[in-house]
């Protein structure tokens, strides 16, 4: 029988996963490297979509101590990956929030406590390793920043050119229409249609405060559809950080899962993922 992979994938998530990565990982702290290492492993915890990054014990510029400081409460955010996908965690829920059995630590340096920035998990397999806060620190994978979460190496994210027509609504009123969009293509989200700021009607939304990042794409910035209860945050646009997004530097793109849209004469079904409804990660 044949195998769809992406129910190989969700078959996965309620494992405790891990990757080796041969890029070189920094984590650093004001500036200086807590951790220099090229045995890096992306790890992904139970439930989670989104990887950290363990890194060998020997290879840590600083001392790991029991916490200082009792736990705090960490809430958990679920979601499934579409209607029928497994329940997951998405990644507002902090690093805290673990889903295996491991032991809780504080980094510190001469300079700085970390409260509860490192994770010693107990699996076999990981014996030696320590899962790192993305949070809690500045990283570089070999000499360029990464921003939001260590990228998946199972994870794409492809840019196409279109000449379809594309039109995009939210209670009836136009938004957008466009046969100029870039339409992005990313592993388990829906299609995302990228459009010329001439084709948006942004003279109808305002510009909001919010501001997210994407470790593949760069921060975005958003717009507000105020005359809708259902438009705030409706919108956004990259900044130019990244060359693998060039494709889509100053274009806007809707949430599909929030707007109406149409492709070609096509009304498309609205999606469900994490952004259904408006949440603080980027699309």
């Amino acid at each position: 029988m044949a195998t769809k992979l992406s129910e190989v994938i969700f078959g996965t998530f309620p494992q405790l996963r891990y990757q080796p990565t041969a890029k070189r990982v920094r984590a650093m702290v004001g500036g200086n490297a807590v951790v220099d290492t090229v045995y890096a492993l992306l790890v992904w915890e139970p439930k989670r979509v989104t990887p950290i990054f363990a890194v060998p014990e020997v290879d840590l510029q600083a001392e790991l101590t029991l916490p200082a400081l009792q736990a705090g409460d960490v809430a958990e955010h679920g979601f499934r990956m579409g209607q029928d996908g497994p329940p997951a965690l998405d990644p507002r829920t902090g690093f805290g929030r673990h889903t295996t059995s491991g032991e809780e630590l504080d980094v510190v340096t001469s300079e700085v406590r970390l409260p509860r920035a490192a994770f010693r998990p107990t699996d076999p397999d990981l014996a030696g390793y320590v899962a790192l806060d993305f949070k809690a620190f500045d990283w570089l994978e070999d000499d360029e920043e990464i921003i939001g979460h260590p990228r998946d190496p199972f994870h794409r994210v492809d840019i196409r050119a279109s000449s379809l027509a594309v039109d995009v609504r939210l209670d009836d009123v136009t938004l957008a229409t466009t046969n100029g969009a870039q339409l992005l293509y990313e592993t388990m989200l829906p299609v995302r249609y990228y459009i010329p700021p001439a084709d948006v009607r942004l003279d109808l939304m305002e510009a909001s405060p919010k501001k997210t990042v994407c470790p593949y794409k760069g921060t975005a910035s958003y717009w507000t559809y105020p005359q809708s209860e259902n438009g705030k945050n409706i919108a956004w646009m990259y900044d130019p950080r990244f060359r693998d997004a060039a494709q889509i530097h100053g274009l806007v793109s809707f949430f599909n899962e929030r707007v109406d849209i149409t492709v070609d004469g096509v009304r498309q079904e609205r999606p469900v993922t994490p952004w259904s409804v408006a949440l603080s990660e980027s699309p």
